[in-house]
This record gives structure tokens, C-alpha cells and sequence, in this order.
């Protein structure tokens, strides 16, 4: 299952409607192109390893 890494978005691979960028030789799904526009202001940030510690840390909250 792909995650976009923006706002925590659980995705369906065959989703038609899904955005990719390809960042340092790894590809990101979005499930908006305003996901993916984000995404492009601040790779470092929606890349990291602290990053995705938060966004798992917000889903077992919820």
C-alpha cells in the first residue's frame, strides 16, 4: 500500500487519479497534485525519517 507522505493518505495503487514525483532515486505518490506541490516546496522535510515518524504518530492517535 503507498502513503502519501504529505498528509498521511492511505493510497490505492491503481488509483487513476494518483501523482508521482520521482525525488534522490525514489518514487512518491500523492493523492492531489496539491499534495505533490507541496511536497516540491520542501522534499527534505516530506522525505525524512522524522517526518514519517510523525505521520505514524498521528495515525496510532487516531
Amino acid at each position: 500500500m503507498l502513503i502519501d507522505v504529505v498528509c498521511g493518505m492511505h493510497l490505492d495503487e491503481d488509483a487513476e487519479e494518483l501523482v508521482f514525483v520521482e525525488y534522490k532515486g525514489r518514487e512518491y505518490a500523492f493523492c492531489t497534485q496539491l499534495c505533490k506541490v507541496q511536497f516540491e516546496s520542501d522534499p527534505e522535510k516530506y522525505s525524512s525519517d522524522e517526518w514519517r515518524e510523525f505521520l505514524e504518530e498521528r495515525e496510532n492517535r487516531d
